[in-house]
């Protein structure tokens, strides 16, 4: 890595996590002040709480920061001459840009890694502290479908992957075959085991000789294979997260049962393509930044292109909260933006030196 990379790279760095820092703790400190009569007393779940906001803040303020930051590191150099210095060495846009959009593109990649983890579901935790003063949301009276078997929870802890007064109805052909009764059911490695089973068959009557219904009594049985207690929770939420894993399983799991999945697909495309607007917005801002300070108004510039920041970003996520609520479909609501963004940024870096 060349001297000038090194010396970009480190000051980005250090404005991105200063203006990191200090967006994520205002945007705690608002919400902490907004929700405090609503959050537990206990000290030990205020500061979890604020632990949950500041890490679902990150999905907010890590593209803003990553563009902001360029734009601080961009203007601070104007401002001291360093850039003029680097293009008499001949230095090009082109070597002064790749380190900038390099570490923005990593950043974003660790933004999108960590919506692959159970950090996706921060903000659901931290609202389950402050309405329930616990992690876990339990829910109940879930009917779902699940290939031929329409399934019956009572109530179902998708922390602890375990479910209550479970009901399993086989059918066949719009006829019930059997149903089958378990006073508890846990998730393990991708199947629910069933304990304390009870299975009610009905075979088909043809004559009176025939054998009527039996019961038969099981103490465990495995049922549901890659049924998710994650998945089975948060789609039958009207404001629901999914991780990247989660929603893939989903995804998957349910376009073979013929159910919508709009909301969650819309749901992996914005944390899956969204973040990249911030690297590619980095590069347009840069080749559109002054070359020198002398005759332009460079805080004027700088307020402008934090402007058009913000301006892109609430876009993109109406965008996405219309996609997200099935008016609009997710490749024209968050990919198509985000492409668009892409080729325009490869057009400034093609077509400028």
């Amino acid at each position: 890595m060349k001297l000038f990379e090194t010396y970009i790279i480190k000051n980005y760095l250090k404005n991105f996590l200063v203006i990191f820092i200090g967006l994520d703790l205002f945007y705690v400190g608002v919400d902490l002040l907004t929700n405090y009569k609503n959050i537990p007393d206990s000290a030990n779940l205020q500061i979890l709480y604020a632990l949950f906001q500041a890490m679902s803040a990150i999905n907010y303020v890590l593209p803003l920061s990553i563009v902001f930051a360029m734009i601080v590191t961009y203007f601070a150099m104007l401002k001291t001459n360093e850039l003029i210095c680097m293009y008499a060495s001949s230095i090009t846009k082109k070597a002064l840009v790749r380190p900038l959009f390099g570490v923005a593109l990593v950043l974003s990649l660790l933004h999108i890694g960590l919506n692959y983890t159970e950090f996706a579901y921060a903000y659901e935790y931290g609202s389950n502290l402050k309405k329930y003063n616990r992690i876990s949301n339990s829910s109940e009276d879930l009917f779902i479908k699940h290939d031929q078997q329409y399934v019956y929870f009572k109530k179902l802890d998708p922390l602890k992957q375990v479910a209550y007064d479970v009901t399993i109805f086989d059918v066949e052909s719009a006829d019930v075959k059997r149903i089958i009764r378990a006073k508890m059911a846990s998730f393990v490695k991708d199947v629910w085991w069933l304990k304390e089973v009870e299975i009610t068959h009905k075979p088909s009557i043809t004559s009176l000789d025939d054998k009527g219904f039996w019961i038969e009594k099981q103490e465990t049985l495995q049922a549901m294979k890659n049924f998710k207690p994650k998945i089975m929770d948060n789609v039958y939420q009207s404001d629901f997260s999914l991780s990247i894993r989660d929603g893939i399983d989903a995804l998957r799991f349910f376009e073979t049962q013929g159910v919508n999945t709009s909301k969650i697909k819309s749901t992996l495309f914005y944390q899956l393509f969204f973040p990249f607007f911030a690297p590619f917005l980095s590069v347009i801002l840069f080749y559109n930044a002054p070359l020198m300070g002398r005759y332009f108004n460079t805080a004027l510039v700088a307020s402008s292109f934090a402007f058009v920041t913000l301006l892109v970003w609430s876009s993109l996520f109406l965008l996405s909260r219309l996609a997200i609520n099935s008016v609009l479909i997710p490749e024209i609501a968050i990919f198509l933006p985000i492409v668009m963004l892409a080729f325009i940024a490869l057009y400034f870096y093609v077509k400028r030196a």
